[in-house]
């Protein structure tokens, strides 16, 4: 069943994802409310979301007009659908306060991606600035009507699977661990408050809707694990009802705020309009799209992109994607190595047309999928397909530094014409002593003069190759459920969970 679901979710976007369980929710209230299940008319719900969804589209279009700027409507739907759940729907045709309240707070959700940015990127979550504003200027703030016990199935079910395609369980659990913390502490002596406390907070708040949708947008999440839950703590301690300065409490989106400055804080501040310069044919329908940039990005090899294509026409997977870094932080350009295959995604066929001159966006580096500092920890990367990717911009770096380290690659392709970056592989053995153990799958067709290894990489392979394997850090890219399937068989062979690192997006799409 799990497997099932991890391939569903894989075919689409983690943004797609967001935006068919908003979806979900919307359509869940609606039908509640017309069985008077939630206290606002289904006819109500659907004129507030129609509402919200139009001042949202049109005021998006005006602002990227406005500043040039390429539009994204699925993050536009997005952000329109967020505020219909923190909003509460119209009473009536003539309910002025819904009506001033929606507009405004539509109006800034969508400028504030474009005002309140820095080197185009957005500082804090959308529809939390909003509500704020609203509050400040109208006076009336957000009820967060989602907090209610009979959409919270919902919330949570549908909750669970985007947190679980985006890998995102560590800092969404320090959030409700330290809520739920700071929440109960000052009851600590009396069993019927933290009862009737744990009731109210997690049966009848917007805690995990806060959670799983808003407290995880990529966009004003930091970039490294640990300061991800570092993340997720400041805004649960904010978030707690007992948390106050004085006569000052913390409302949700105020916590959130507050989070997002830190995450600003310590995170990349760049998002670059990239040139493509030229495209090479690395191995067999594989690509290596070079692009130049007038800004130098400062990263760390296997760090990764979110590459945005301001195309028409996207699919059920969206406009953006998220792909490693395969240059080194020691080229001028910037790579990006994709593989292409008959039933492209039309992010991908759009890609494949860009012609050299052709821009494209890329942003919100990230990933702690890196070498250690120490020099003398011994390393294996094993690559199965494109996950060779992020090798490549590691290996390459060492190459241009000329620093030795203990590393072997265990690569794994299909045939012979698949295996990409050799030549960097080579002289890495030449020069530095890394050694690549090729091995092809595809074994009717494996040439006869072949000198690596037939058939899959196992257990076997790994105790033949890495007579020291229990002393060494392993690094696995690749498709999703190869990366799984040698998760399982390095812990099998009795190697430590602390020196398994594995290669990810958000989402792994």
């Amino acid at each position: 069943m799990i497997n099932t679901i991890d391939r569903f979710l894989s075919r689409i976007t983690m943004y797609r994802v967001v935006l068919y369980y908003l979806v979900g929710l919307l359509v869940a209230a609606i039908t509640f409310g017309f069985f008077d299940i939630l206290p606002y008319s289904g006819f109500s719900i659907i004129l507030s979301s129609l509402f919200i969804l139009i001042v949202c589209l049109l005021t998006n279009f005006i602002f990227a007009w406005a500043f040039n700027a390429q539009t994204n409507l699925e993050s536009a739907y997005i952000t329109a659908l967020i505020l219909v759940f923190l909003i509460t729907p119209l009473s009536s045709l003539q309910d002025n306060t819904y009506f001033s309240i929606a507009f405004w707070g539509s109006t800034w959700a969508m400028a504030s991606k474009y005002i309140f940015a820095i080197n185009k990127k957005h500082l804090f979550n959308p529809a939390a600035l909003a509500v704020v504003l609203t509050e400040v200027v109208l006076h009336q703030s957000a009820s967060w009507w989602i907090g209610t016990f009979s959409m919270l199935p919902f919330v949570l079910v549908g909750g669970l699977l985007l947190v679980r395609k985006m890998l995102r369980f560590d800092f969404v659990i320090s959030f409700l661990l330290i809520a739920l913390a700071f929440s109960l502490a000052p009851h600590y002596d009396s069993i019927s408050e933290i009862t009737k406390t744990s009731q109210v907070l997690l049966l009848h708040s917007p805690l995990f809707f806060l959670a799983f949708i808003m407290l995880t947008e990529p966009l004003t999440t930091p970039p490294k694990r640990w300061l991800r839950v570092c993340y997720g703590a400041l805004v649960g301690w904010l978030f707690a009802s007992t948390t106050h300065f004085g006569s000052f409490y913390f409302s949700p989106e105020l916590a959130l705020l507050a989070g997002n400055i830190f995450s600003f804080i310590v995170s990349p501040k760049q998002k670059l309009i990239l040139s493509l310069q030229e495209k090479q044919l690395v191995a067999t329908d594989t690509y290596d799209f070079v692009f130049k940039t007038d800004e130098p990005l400062k990263f760390e090899p296997g760090q990764y992109l979110e590459w945005t294509l301001g195309c028409s026409g996207s699919d059920s997977r969206g406009n953006r994607r998220y792909f490693t870094i395969a240059s080194s932080p020691t080229e001028p350009e910037l790579r990006m190595g994709v593989k292409f295959y008959s039933e492209a995604s039309n992010f991908k066929n759009n890609l494949q047309k860009m012609k050299s001159g052709d821009t494209i966006i890329a942003s919100q580096l990230a990933g702690d999928f890196v070498m250690p500092k120490d020099t003398t920890k011994k390393l294996v990367f094993i690559a199965g397909g494109i996950g060779i990717t992020p090798f490549r911009s590691m290996i390459k770096y060492l190459l241009d530094k000329n620093e030795a380290r203990s590393v072997i690659l265990l690569y794994s392709n299909r045939t012979k014409a698949d295996v990409a970056y050799q030549e960097i592989f080579d002289a890495a053995e030449q020069k530095l002593g890394i050694k690549t153990i090729y091995s092809l799958t595809d074994i009717e067709n494996i040439p006869n003069n072949w000198a690596g290894c037939c058939g899959l990489i196992n257990a076997d392979l790994i105790k033949k190759e890495i007579p020291d394997f229990k002393e060494r850090i392993f690094y696995l890219s690749g498709p999703h459920g190869m990366v799984v399937a040698f998760e399982k068989a390095l812990k099998d062979l009795g190697v430590n969970k602390w020196n398994i690192k594995k290669d990810f997006f958000p989402g792994f799409a």
